[in-house]
């Protein structure tokens, strides 16, 4: 016969068990489970099963064994994860990369027809096309505004409509025509809200990120504190190449406008000295302008003589 095991032996199994977890594993993804059966739950299970456990459970025995554990270890790193549980969440304890268990839990994705009093978590929209459905139903899109035409026999809906919006809660006449088109349009599934990384909470977003992403952002950033340091004339070590520079062309400028000088400058002197004088402008040379040929002044007398014979003939 087996022994009934009471509610508070449960709780005290459960309290060890997160215990274990705790000080097993460093790396913890806290998931809304809404609208999770407990046979995608057992399948999610499955799939993690090696490097990974799921644990789920009531929110209040979750905190109260942390914020226990967490004292009587010292680490108080483990108290970042009480504020994190709320709503109807569980933890996933791993091993592995982080970035694969998510990609793996949301593989466990499974389509969903939208019940009654559901909020959407997508928008709904119903595509045009032929429904199959006989045009004594025609009354029944005519309620919902939508513009349908008989085609064949069966009704045929014209032009695509936002039936329900992303927020909005699922009404008895949605759910009937989703139900008759067969439309399944929602997916639930496990979904990582919080990424525990050794005493670390970050968004699960950072997990996207490539090497690409990283070096981007480390260069913006770089590009910013250069920028800043340069316009308040404050040395950082990411602008210091950009104010050497300057300040090494403003000493060269003193130095090739003046007698003072440095080893540095003194190339640059001598090269000025050797290189031959430029244009004075206009494409007149240093060794004098040229001369411009004034036109020679016609000699009028021969034709004003054949003018005046032309006259006398």
């Amino acid at each position: 016969m087996a022994i009934k095991v009471t509610k508070t032996e449960k709780k005290v199994q459960y309290d060890k068990k997160l215990c274990r977890l705790l000080d097993e594993y460093s790396q913890i993804l806290i998931v809304e489970a809404d609208n999770v059966g407990s046979k995608q739950l057992q399948d999610i299970r499955k799939g993690l099963r090696g490097d990974s456990v799921v644990l789920m459970g009531k929110n209040t025995m979750m905190k109260r064994s942390i914020r226990l554990h967490a004292e009587a270890t010292g680490n108080d790193s483990f108290s970042k994860l009480v504020p994190l549980l709320v709503g109807n969440v569980g933890l996933i304890f791993t091993k592995g990369d982080l970035k694969e268990v998510k990609e793996e839990i949301a593989k466990y994705k499974v389509g969903a027809p939208a019940r009654v009093g559901l909020i959407a978590p997508i928008d709904v929209t119903v595509p045009p096309g032929n429904t199959g459905l006989d045009p004594s139903q025609t009354s029944f899109f005519q309620v919902l505004n939508i513009p349908t035409k008989i085609n064949k026999g069966t009704v045929e809906i014209t032009t695509s409509v936002e039936l329900i919006k992303k927020g909005e809660k699922v009404g008895s006449s949605e759910a009937a025509l989703l139900s008759k088109l067969g439309i399944r349009p929602f997916s639930y599934g496990l979904i990582v809200t919080s990424v525990y990384d050794d005493g670390s909470v970050f968004s699960p977003e950072v997990l996207d990120l490539t090497e690409d992403d990283v070096a981007l952002k480390f260069a913006s950033g770089v590009t910013n504190l250069t920028s800043l340091s340069l316009a308040v004339s404050y040395p950082s070590l990411a602008a210091a190449p950009a104010m050497f520079a300057a300040s090494y062309r403003n000493v060269l400028s003193v130095a090739v406008a003046t007698q003072y000088s440095f080893p540095q400058a003194e190339d640059v002197k001598e090269y000025l000295k050797a290189a031959p004088a430029a244009p004075s402008g206009g494409g007149v040379a240093a060794g004098g302008a040229k001369e411009e040929k004034k036109p020679e002044p016609e000699d009028e007398s021969e034709d004003d003589d054949v003018g005046m014979g032309g006259l006398f003939d």
